[in-house]
């Protein structure tokens, strides 16, 4: 498969334009694809993959297991009739706007502001080389659909941001890249390099699995302004993997996957004062599922909190 979009090109360049990123795209698309973008990178092995979770009970209306907030994020729960499921905040009821505020301190930043603290970040390195620009690590916390990585869409209107005006840290990558670069095979390098070395990490799996998407999507806006052509299967193949060990799912105060602490019975149990009482249960809590991340120097998966 070359070209993944070669039938109704006007409803194809709709559907990769829009804010709302329909999973039955993908999975109509791009078979597979979908697949490699809910991989969970820290609770999968070689032998089992498992799926990030959804992570809120935002979802429970439509199956109180499958849904639930420590069930996997499976392909079949947002795709065929359940395709319109996940939806951009933008997008979502300002009801579960307001709830999600309120439960997780969830709030996206005007792209005003994005531009502006970017801007002062990059102050510090923009006459690196290129190279040394591409390479630089860059780090998204408490993400949502990660818009300091890449504005594809205005957080509060949901408007489609020009790939000219979009300021996100990947944005900038990919944009001094297509200027300076003309090669097809240097410019995919260090496309490649660039989302390497970019990362983020979200508690929640309704947005991570967005912001997985937007970057997705971000190579592909690129690719096409660049070359006017749409990317191979193999080469969207080869971003998505990389994407999903570097958006990752974390506690950001805790560094571990969402919701797998445990509260188990303590070992060391109080004696009561008086002997003609039972003993006092006590209780401790096991830290939770502490969160791995590729370190593409070494090619190996590292606890998140040994750099921190």
């Amino acid at each position: 498969m070359t070209n993944l979009f070669k039938n109704n090109k006007y409803e194809n360049i709709k559907a990769i334009s829009s804010t709302d990123i329909r999973e039955n795209t993908i999975r109509e698309r791009m078979p597979g694809i979908l697949d490699i973008l809910l991989i969970d990178r820290t609770t999968s092995t070689s032998k089992k993959s498992r799926n990030i979770i959804w992570a809120n009970k935002n979802y429970v209306k439509f199956g109180s297991k499958a849904y639930a907030a420590t069930a996997q994020l499976l392909p079949e729960l947002v795709t065929g009739s359940m395709g319109d499921v996940i939806r951009p905040r933008a997008l979502k009821s300002k009801k579960i706007q307001k709830a999600r505020t309120k439960s997780k301190a969830e709030v996206f930043t005007p792209t005003w502001i994005v531009k502006k603290q970017n801007d002062a970040v990059e102050k510090e390195f923009v006459s690196d080389d290129l190279e040394d620009y591409v390479q630089r690590t860059w780090l998204e916390i408490t993400a949502g659909e990660a818009p300091y990585m890449a504005t594809r869409y205005d957080m509060e209107t949901g408007e489609i941001v020009p790939i000219t005006e979009r300021v996100g840290f990947v944005d900038r990558k990919l944009r001094r890249i297509g200027a300076e670069i003309n090669d097809k095979a240097e410019w995919q390098r260090l496309v490649i390099e660039a989302y390497k070395s970019s990362y983020g990490f979200e508690w929640n799996g309704d947005s991570l699995l967005l912001a997985r998407e937007n970057l997705l999507y971000t190579y592909r806006d690129y690719y096409h302004y660049k070359w006017a052509e749409e990317p191979t299967y193999g080469l969207f193949e080869d971003i998505a993997e990389i994407i999903s060990y570097n958006l990752f799912q974390m506690d950001g105060l805790k560094y571990t996957i969402p919701l797998t602490e445990k509260r188990v019975k303590n070992d060391k149990v109080q004696l009561s004062l008086f002997d003609d009482e039972e003993p006092e249960q006590q209780w401790i809590i096991k830290r939770g599922k502490r969160v791995k991340v590729m370190n593409w120097v070494t090619n190996k998966m590292e606890f998140f909190d040994k750099g921190v």
